[in-house]
């Protein structure tokens, strides 16, 4: 059996992820440590905010590059105009409906 490789966007998909992770637990540290009310903080300032908003940056990242290179791979002409959708829309709307159009067209017969 072949071992699988680490493709660039794979590469790209784990960077983001160590980011991801040490970014928000950094913060994460220092709200436990300064004794911060961690889920109250949210909606105010402070390092649960900042490390919500890293959380959904690198989030919000890692999903625009999955809409685009999936879109290519898979045919989907214009995929990239998702992530412009979800920012005057919501990524909420934007990436359902891009995960319902690639059901569809992975549905779709061969031609």
């Amino acid at each position: 059996m072949e071992t699988p490789r680490w493709t660039p966007l794979a590469l790209v998909y784990l960077v983001l992820a160590i980011v991801g992770l040490v970014g928000t637990w950094t913060f994460n540290i220092l709200a436990i440590t300064s004794g911060s009310d961690f889920v109250g903080e949210w909606f105010s300032n402070g390092f649960a905010t900042q490390s919500l908003q890293l959380d959904l940056l690198v989030l919000a990242v890692a999903v625009g590059a999955f809409l685009v290179v999936e879109g290519r791979r898979i045919g989907m002409r214009r995929a990239w105009l998702f992530l412009p959708l979800a920012a005057v829309t919501a990524a909420a709307f934007a990436v359902p409906l891009f995960l319902a159009l690639r059901e569809r067209r992975l549905a779709a017969p061969r031609s």
